[in-house]
């Protein structure tokens, strides 16, 4: 009986390090040729499926901060308006209007005039709320849905939101995958030592995906694996020793 548990545990040891490490995601090959850090120097840019918030103000927004008094001449929104699949979006007043492809300053100067054809000097103030990163902050084992605050959200700014990372992570072995998920971009970032830093302001840009490798625990994986093979053996054990 000792030889049968000492082979079962041989045959484990030497399993595929795949069933060990099977809830691994975004993997590399140590060869992987990763993408080089560009400053990003392009504004962001409306996109189908963007959800917007969409403010229009009369008389050049003079009453832009008196929110409370409700007989200024403002129409203000209290709900956000959805770009749809072919960049349009459905506005008060305007009906559907096309602002795809335009940044925020483009598309509040568009929405700007089209209103002046029905108020006096309005100052539109738009916003896209939806913008988002995902964080994988431990390898697989915990992920966020961090909502960027501004456009100017970094990379460390994500991985603070996310609760930073467990001392079973990688800091030196952070992916970034960004685009096409079929082709995408992956930059690889460390943040071990301090000269790692300069890169960290790398800025975000909505759906990009963040993924801090951990450090794989073969050895506790290893025990859960067997624990079901010892037990079995322990009962083994006792029913042959009862009937002995």
């Amino acid at each position: 009986m000792r030889k049968i548990l000492f082979y079962i545990i041989i045959i484990l040891a030497f399993a595929s390090c795949k069933t060990l490490d099977s809830s691994r995601m975004f993997d590399t090959p140590n060869s992987y040729n990763y993408s080089e850090f560009k400053p990003l120097v392009k504004e962001y840019t409306i996109k189908p499926f963007d959800e917007l918030d969409v403010k229009v103000y009369t008389n050049n927004g003079d009453k832009l901060i008196d929110f409370e008094n409700t007989s200024t001449q403002q129409v203000k929104s209290v709900i956000t308006y959805n770009v749809e699949y072919d960049g349009k979006v459905k506005l008060p007043t305007l009906s559907r209007i096309n602002l795809s492809g335009l940044t925020i300053r483009e598309a509040e100067q568009k929405l700007e005039t089209e209103y002046k054809k029905y108020f006096r000097d309005p100052f539109v103030v738009l916003s896209v709320v939806n913008r988002r990163v995902i964080v994988f902050s431990s390898g697989s084992t915990k992920g966020s849905v961090i909502y960027m605050k501004n456009d100017n959200y970094t990379l460390i700014e994500a991985l603070a939101d996310a609760g930073g990372i467990s001392g079973f992570s990688k800091a030196y072995k952070i992916k970034l995958l960004r685009g096409d998920l079929n082709n995408p971009e992956v930059f690889l970032f460390k943040l071990r030592k301090l000269e790692d830093m300069k890169n960290v302001n790398f800025l975000l840009r909505s759906n990009d995906i963040i993924y801090v490798e951990a450090r794989p625990r073969y050895a506790s994986k290893f025990l859960i694996e067997i624990a079901p093979y010892l037990t079995l053996f322990t009962t083994m054990l006792t029913i042959y020793a009862l009937v002995k």
